[in-house]
This record gives structure tokens, sequence and C-alpha cells, in this order.
């Protein structure tokens, strides 16, 4: 019988992660890596981003760190389990998160993560047209969005 044993929590700048030691005798090739890329809402490389790796179970960050250059990130040693990686924005919220990932005992995992879509400042200038409502709803179901809501007066052809 293999046992893991999640760490103590650590103290980190403003996050506490749990490092996961194993117990002597446990092999090496339980543990799982999560690798992945971020990217921008076009599909470019979201360098030097700080991702987190959460463990869905308990909500708990388990580690924080940077993306390269090319937005290449990997966590080692993770223990078997489901979680998401999470895109953080420099004012610590959340940006983006992967679907749930379920890794398994020594399986490597791959996951991209990728800045939903945003409206630019002058997209007001399409207006509250059918068309212009149709490509927001559009847009927004292309980054997981479920349900969107219009806000504003209607307009009716009478005024």
């Amino acid at each position: 019988m293999t046992l893991l044993v999640a760490g103590g929590l650590q103290a980190g700048a403003q996050t506490q992660f749990v490092v996961p030691r194993l117990l002597p005798g446990t092999h090496g090739n339980v543990l799982s890596i999560i690798q992945g890329n971020a990217l921008t809402s076009t599909g470019g490389q979201l360098g030097n981003a700080t991702v987190r790796l959460r463990d869905v179970r308990f909500g708990r960050v388990i580690e924080t760190q940077l993306t390269d250059n090319t937005g290449a990130f990997v966590f080692k040693s993770v223990d078997p389990g489901n979680y998401i990686v999470e895109v953080m924005g420099t004012d610590r919220t959340v940006l983006a998160a992967t679907q749930i990932l379920n890794v398994n005992a020594g399986q490597a995992l791959s996951a991209v993560v990728k800045l939903p879509f945003r409206i630019p400042p002058f997209a007001g200038i399409l207006g509250n047209t059918t068309p212009s409502a149709a490509a927001v709803t559009t847009e927004a179901a292309a980054s997981g969005v479920l349900a969107t809501t219009t806000v504003g007066e209607p307009i009716s052809p009478g005024k």
C-alpha cells in the first residue's frame, strides 16, 4: 500500500500552498505532472504571467509560478486528484481558468488556459443592434460564458 501525505502549510509571499511529501518507502512514480500553456484571448503566448494550481476538492492553492517567455508552465510532484490552473491578474484577480483536470497517479497531463475575449472600449460604436448582440453572444459562448444579459433601454421602431 502506497500512501501520500500532504505536508504542512508553507507561507508564501501572500499565498499559502501545500507541498506534497512522500512517506518513506513510497515510490516516486505515484506523483503526477500538470504542464501546459497560457494564451491570450487571440491565441498568442502569455509570457511571464502568474499561474496557480488549485485543488478543487478543498479550494487550496497548491503552487504559484510565472510562465516562461512562451507562456509555458509545469507543476511537478502533484498528488492524484482534481485541479484547475488559474491565470492571475496584477491585481490578484483570476482572469481565466482551465476546466477541471482529473490527474491520476503517475500521469503527465497537458492543459491550456486562455484569457477570455474582452470587448474593446470602442465596441459601443456598434450600437444596440441585433448583429452586434449576436456577435457578443457568439464570442461569449466561445469564451465559455453560459449566459448573457443585455443592459439598457430597449429600442422600439415607433420611438
